[in-house]
């Protein structure tokens, strides 16, 4: 009888392990989104996640919080991203404005923010939940991050054609105390290098429409971001040396962390 109790226990504690075994193994199953373990994180842990689409084209997310940069590519470019709070637009060209792709994207509870030159272009059927014009050395807060129109422009007098002072927008964004650059199209204007405390820096480089690996690489170097990503590389003669661009970088500082993302599918 004994026996028999021990027995019964020693199945019913094996039963009961199998069951919380099995629990666990359900719950590690589960797909959780990345915007969701941020969620679960606390505040001091939470990271900005960086979303590279095509070319000019990013989302930067951060706590269930999705800025759209120069969104190209139609609505399907953005599979899987909620509908973003902000979008930021750089420039007049296709590149950067594409109508197409904002008119298909749910943009209702969306503040646009663009340069005048690109606002002055959006159509009538437009729908957006609020614009805001910012020309360069404008600057506006939203939901506690800031945002900050810098010049982008060309130097070249071949390349002048291209981008004029004061048309377009790079920009400095404030989240979570992190100071982020976006180049837009420019090449290693005086504005740039004065930049001050940029921790993660989107730095632009092909020819004939911004500025060479050489003239990036100069630039970087003397603001130094403590992150560069190259983006934006690719020109009428293919891609710029990006490779290259990273052993420069590091052999003039190596503490600047080069950080290559996949802009171009193949």
């Amino acid at each position: 009888m004994k026996y028999s109790y021990l027995l019964l226990l020693s199945l019913c504690l094996t039963i009961s392990s199998c069951k919380i075994d099995a629990k666990k193994q359900s719950t590690d199953s589960i797909g959780t989104s990345t915007k969701d373990l941020i969620a679960e994180t606390s505040t001091e842990e939470k990271k900005l996640i960086i979303n590279p689409i095509t070319h000019a084209t990013m989302v930067l997310s951060y706590d269930n919080y999705d800025i759209y940069v120069d969104p190209t590519g139609g609505p399907e470019a953005f599979n899987g991203l909620s509908a973003p709070e902000i979008v930021l637009i750089t420039d007049i060209h296709g590149d950067h404005m594409d109508f197409e792709t904002l008119t298909a994207l749910d943009l209702s509870n969306t503040t646009v923010i663009a340069p005048k030159a690109v606002v002055d272009k959006f159509p009538k059927g437009l729908k957006l939940g609020t614009s805001v014009t910012l020309n360069n050395g404008d600057s506006i807060t939203i939901n506690g991050h800031s945002f900050e129109a810098i010049p982008m422009y060309n130097l070249r007098e071949e390349a002048l054609k291209f981008h004029s002072k004061g048309r377009g927008n790079g920009y400095v964004l404030t989240i979570n105390d992190e100071r982020i650059y976006i180049s837009g199209d420019t090449e290693d204007i005086p504005e740039m290098r004065a930049l001050e405390n940029i921790d993660k820096a989107f730095v632009c480089m092909n020819l004939p429409y911004t500025m060479t690996v050489e003239s990036a690489v100069n630039a970087v170097l003397e603001f130094k971001p403590k992150q560069v990503y190259p983006y934006h590389y690719r020109g009428t003669e293919g891609f710029s040396d990006v490779e290259n661009f990273k052993t420069l970088v590091n052999q003039g500082d190596e503490s600047i962390k080069v950080v290559q993302l996949e802009w171009y599918k193949q």
